[in-house]
């Protein structure tokens, strides 16, 4: 048996997997934040109830979370120091010499939480291939660690100028610092982010050395508190790239788990496309805190090496803390189910990013909360049925949440607290589409040729309006939807990957210096994939290549077995091409330039498994006649048919809704999705009900079930 914990802002989701493969058991819970891992050992005990199974029948425990996004995010992690070479104190204040807004006269900067004061340099200096030009001021270091006591640091950072090329510096002076401050937490920059660009190297260094103490922390007493309720296989913990690495790697480098939940959905998304055949998806994750979306291409999550945390200006680039490690490309904004509704001082409507959590929740919930929330304008406008939220084990009150509304919004939408509520709807929608229009531009593609795969607790929810604004007319919820990051958990491989830079340029590459390179950051990443696994190993090589004096690089992937002179000229032709593709011709004569390298080393067991099948028997949503044929009831649900309907099956009712297409009250049909059959198809408005979530099916959509239980949403013709 398989189990994932998802831990959320707002809820903690558990799934559990049984050997063949069939999800047995899942939960969702409100996220216990003075201690994450009292609500994940609620969820895991009620999956395993279901089945009549215990912690200790569990083989294998997969763990992701946004502790460690949250605690940068809410600046909540260790007081830290840096220490940088002689003359380069001001890194982090010099950045990248440039404003993120030009004109913004009330430009807030970027907290990047280590102040000048904390800010300490020592004498060294080696060329940019390594070479020693200064030694190392070992003299200097007594100093340094008075200096780091006498101002309460509790973690440092370590970045010293040409690292990624000769560590023999860096480890020195933390082998010295740790004998003179035994409790100091140290993180070097040669190890967390091995590569050129010290401001992005030094920016990545510092967040994983905040947030190390805390992680560690957590981590050991979540393993504890499991072991003494009966776990025996050991806990992998998801990465921000969409692997699985062991508890030690993650408390050295937990700079790695952040988004790492994220990208569990990311993972689920790109199994459900594989499994229907999909090449173009846009995933849709929608939570209690935020809402996510990846681009999809091929079954294949789209991949960066930096994002930017905790950004001033959600949709600038810029101005946030940039940070340099593998992770699956994603666009994330303050836009989920606990997301606060105000009116601004222009008396204009706002909607998030901050957000009520789970303590205390939306209005709605009842546990304190007084400001309204997106949550609380789906329960006024009849979208949550409160005897079915939360399989009835959470009380919700509707008429709290109206009355949050009309009190805190006033009159600035009228007086009706549903065109109110329809205010917020209608707001945070176009958000979520707005945020997926610019993260395709940004990538050079588009997002109305793609099918959302809609999933989280509040996706499936509102898939149809944000779907409608962005211009998207296909939806597909998969079975889980609202557990769907703690399913893609489960898909996820044992995995690590290295990035490390040595320079050289294309035609003289020296072969067998790369060959050494390539080989040493295998053996180094197969030593932490093989702390989580005995399954035999993947390995994936790259090159980040550029023209000579341009500023980014494109990723050619290399041949599988040791470069050899030959290859060179295929590398050429592999960067021609990519280059060409992405801005449609290349440069001739040029010289070519390889800044990177990058090993993937993967124990891709799960993927496989999971994936085996996909070329053989797709399911195609889009084929209606073949889902038809293995029907076994073939009913359509409409308004109209409801005494038909409730005939045919019994969990259905008519509920009265408040329509987001004309702005009136209509009739929609609630229907439990585990009453759904293959073939059946469902007419909006309805809402079909599930453990974790609800689906809606909006006025000018439709829904069909296919043959593995998908509900495919499409948009009505001419609506």
């Amino acid at each position: 048996m398989r189990l994932a914990v998802d831990i959320g802002g707002t809820f903690t989701d558990v799934v559990l997997m049984a050997q063949t493969g069939e999800i047995t058991g899942s939960a969702k819970l409100l996220t216990s934040h003075e201690n994450p891992a009292i609500a994940s050992l609620q969820g895991a005990q009620q999956a395993l109830s279901k089945c009549g199974a215990s912690l200790g029948d569990v083989d294998s425990f997969i763990h992701g979370t946004t502790l460690a996004t949250n605690a940068l995010i809410e600046k909540r992690g260790a007081v830290v120091a840096t220490i940088t070479t002689d003359g380069f104190r001001d890194i982090l204040d010099i950045a990248y010499e440039r404003r993120y807004s030009q004109y913004d006269i009330h430009l807030e900067k970027t907290d990047l939480l280590v102040p000048r004061s904390r800010a300490f340099t020592i004498g060294e200096r080696l060329s940019a291939n390594g070479d020693v030009l200064i030694p190392l001021d070992e003299a200097a270091i007594a100093g340094l660690a008075e200096a780091l006591i006498a101002c309460d640091t509790q973690a440092v950072a370590i970045c010293l100028l040409h690292s990624y090329a000769n560590p023999e510096h860096e480890k020195r002076l933390a082998s010295a610092l740790k004998s003179l401050c035994p409790g100091l937490s140290i993180s070097l920059s040669c190890e967390v982010s091995p590569e050129a660009r010290e401001f992005d190297r030094l920016c990545t260094t510092v967040a994983n050395a905040y947030i190390q103490p805390l992680m560690t922390d957590y981590l050991n007493q979540f393993e504890l508190m499991f072991k003494a309720q009966g776990l025996v296989c050991p806990i992998l913990v998801m990465t921000a790239g969409g692997g699985m690495t062991t508890l030690q790697t993650a408390k050295q480098f937990p700079i790695r788990l952040v988004e790492s939940g994220p990208a569990g959905g990311a993972i689920m998304a790109a199994k459900a496309a594989a499994k229907l055949g999909l090449d173009k998806v846009l995933s849709f994750d929608m939570g209690g805190t935020t809402a996510k979306l990846c681009l999809i291409d091929n079954a294949q999550p789209q991949k960066s090496r930096q994002f930017e945390i905790a950004r001033a200006e959600r949709f600038i680039k810029g101005s946030g803390m940039p940070v340099r490690i593998p992770v699956v490309d994603m666009i994330e904004i303050g836009a989920g189910g606990g997301s606060i509704a105000s009116i601004d001082h222009l008396g204009k409507l706002r909607i998030g990013p901050e957000s009520a959590g789970s303590e205390p929740g939306p209005v709605a919930f009842g546990q304190g909360g007084l400001k309204p929330t997106v949550t609380d304008a789906d329960v006024t406008l009849g979208y949550i049925q409160p005897s079915l939220f939360a399989e009835g084990r959470l009380k919700i009150e509707v008429a709290a949440a109206c009355d949050a509304i009309d009190r805190n919004l006033g009159v600035t939408f009228g007086n009706d607290s549903s065109t109110k509520a329809l205010g917020i709807s209608m707001m945070v929608d176009e958000n979520m589409a707005n945020a997926a229009r610019m993260h395709a531009v940004e990538s050079g593609k588009d997002v109305g040729d793609r099918v959302i795969i809609a999933f989280g607790g509040n996706g499936p929810l509102h898939a149809c309006r944000v779907a409608r604004a962005a211009g998207v007319g296909q939806i597909i919820v998969p079975p889980n939807p609202g557990v769907g990051s703690a399913v893609g958990f489960l898909y996820a491989p044992v995995s690590y990957e290295l990035v490390k830079s040595f320079y050289t340029q294309l035609d003289q590459l020296d072969v067998n210096k790369v060959n050494q390179l390539l080989d040493n950051m295998v053996a180094s990443a197969s030593e932490v994939v093989r702390m989580g696994t005995t399954q035999p190993l993947l390995i994936y090589r790259s090159a980040f290549m550029r023209y000579q004096g341009q500023g980014h690089e494109i990723e050619i992937v290399l041949p599988q077995n040791r470069l050899q002179q030959d290859d060179i000229q295929r590398m050429h032709d592999l960067f021609v091409a990519a280059y060409k593709k992405q801005f449609s011709r290349a440069v001739p004569g040029m010289t070519v330039e390889i800044l990177n390298w990058s090993v993937q080393v993967s124990d891709n067991s799960a993927a496989t498994d999971s994936y085996s099948d996909f070329s053989s028997d797709r399911i195609s949503p889009v084929d209606k006649e073949s889902a038809s044929h293995s029907s076994r009831s073939g009913i359509t649900y409409c308004v109209k048919s409801a005494q038909s309907a409730q005939s045919a099956q019994s969990a259905t009712s008519v509920t009265d809704i408040f329509c987001d297409v004309d702005s009136a009250s209509k009739k929609a049909l609630v229907i439990h999705r585990d009453k759904l059959q293959p073939g059946d198809e469902v007419a909006g408005p309805a809402l079909i009900v599930e453990a974790q979530t609800t689906t809606m099916v909006a006025t000018d959509f439709h829904a069909t079930v296919d043959s593995a239980a998908n509900l495919y949403i499409k948009r009505n013709l001419f609506s």
